[in-house]
């Protein structure tokens, strides 16, 4: 019996772990679903109509361009959504810290060269640091030698 169910749960298994595989793959927020995210970790939760009024503050944006991306970021599980009530609220699903990890180690892999010693002799030579974030940085590499 134990044999049988191995046989019947093992292409089951293949079929799930290619779907987080893509999944993964698709996962990888653009520029404009970027923007949206921002939002919703700093709001934490919100309507589209809420993200639609935030990004207005920086950009042109149209409504409706809005509520489909964020359908599409639903789709991509970068969202969760709340449509319990007639106004559906939105989360972000994933966080930022991984997100930024994601796109850190792709920039240093592809522009750096795999040097995140380059990306940050980059960053301090294009952009004056101030006096506490220097302190913060040397405090940071003094814990972690």
């Amino acid at each position: 019996m134990n044999g049988v169910w191995v046989y019947e749960i093992i292409p089951t298994l293949l079929y799930e772990i290619n779907r987080m595989i893509n999944l993964t793959k698709s996962n990888k927020p653009t520029e404009s679903e970027l923007e949206i995210l921002q939002v919703l970790w700093d709001r934490d939760a919100a309507t589209v109509r809420d993200v639609h009024e935030e990004l207005l503050k920086t950009k042109e944006a149209g409504y409706t361009t809005t509520l489909k991306l964020m359908q599409i970021m639903f789709e991509k599980n970068l969202v969760t959504r709340d449509s319990s009530s007639k106004t559906h609220i939105y989360k972000a699903a994933v966080s930022r810290e991984n997100t930024q990890n994601l796109f850190l180690n792709k920039m240093i892999d592809s522009l750096f060269a795999g040097s995140p010693a380059q990306l940050v002799m980059q960053a301090l030579g294009n952009h004056k640091a101030s006096k506490e974030e220097l302190d913060e940085i040397r405090n940071f590499l003094d814990a972690n030698k």
